[in-house]
């Protein structure tokens, strides 16, 4: 196997517990395969953070409010690895539910930067937007 390969075994499986989880209303597996070693950052389809200390706030938050996660599927599109730093583009399918609005499926485009930390691939970065083409758009919470 290759170091490319090797590398999206390590992740894949975890991106998909993770985040079905996490839609879900479970933190836990999202925040493990993060690093807390600054920095990292999240350019996210709801929210921007930088820094642990807003990061995993922002993964709790997110968390309660989602719920009835019946689908999530992280499809990759490109991945790279070289030495200790690799990264992940990608499709995120989901179909859950954020609030008091009903479940309903969406896709966002995600990009991934990893860094291998004590051995371990972690997440450092996060960016994701909206896929504007397909049925469905990312819940949005209320407000301006």
């Amino acid at each position: 196997m290759s170091e490319l390969d090797d590398f999206l075994k390590a992740i894949t499986a975890r991106h998909v517990d993770a985040d079905t989880a996490l839609h879900n209303g479970d933190v836990a597996l999202r925040k493990a395969m993060w690093s807390e070693k600054d920095p990292v950052t999240v350019f996210g389809a709801i929210k921007t953070v930088t820094g642990w200390k807003e990061v995993g706030p922002a993964f709790d938050w997110l968390a309660s409010r989602f719920h009835d996660c019946s689908q999530f599927q992280f499809e990759v599109v490109a991945a790279g690895v070289s030495g200790d730093i690799a990264y992940t583009v990608a499709y995120e399918h989901t179909t859950a539910a954020f609030g008091d609005r009903p479940a309903e499926s969406y896709t966002l485009r995600v990009t991934h930067a990893y860094r291998r930390d004590d051995g371990e691939w972690k997440v450092v970065h996060r960016h994701a937007d909206r896929l504007s083409d397909v049925g469905g758009s990312p819940p949005v919470p209320p407000g301006p």
